[in-house]
């Protein structure tokens, strides 16, 4: 799996994201996951979805990627998910 240079999705742990998820001050960023499609700030916000429930649907959904067109030929999603500490 190629390495990212971003910042990591603490939901699936993509390692490509643009922005931190949160500033230091808790500030969300906004931006949505290429990967699993969580949004910072929305679904945590006002939709009230954590990233284990986000996390658990996206998986048992199929782990489709949000933006297909970002997926790396070599992608292997228990490596993704082992960047935070999660095992399936």
């Amino acid at each position: 799996m190629t390495p990212g240079n971003g910042h990591i999705c603490p939901v699936c742990g993509y390692d490509d994201l643009q922005e931190a998820p949160y500033d230091r001050d808790g500030n969300p960023s906004y931006e949505i996951c290429r990967c699993c499609g969580y949004e910072f700030g929305y679904d945590d916000g006002s939709e009230r979805v954590g990233f284990v429930e986000y996390r658990t649907k996206w998986v048992a959904g199929g782990a489709t990627w949000f933006k297909e067109t970002a997926r790396p030929s070599d992608w292997n999603l228990q490596s993704q998910l082992e960047r935070i500490g999660v095992r399936l």
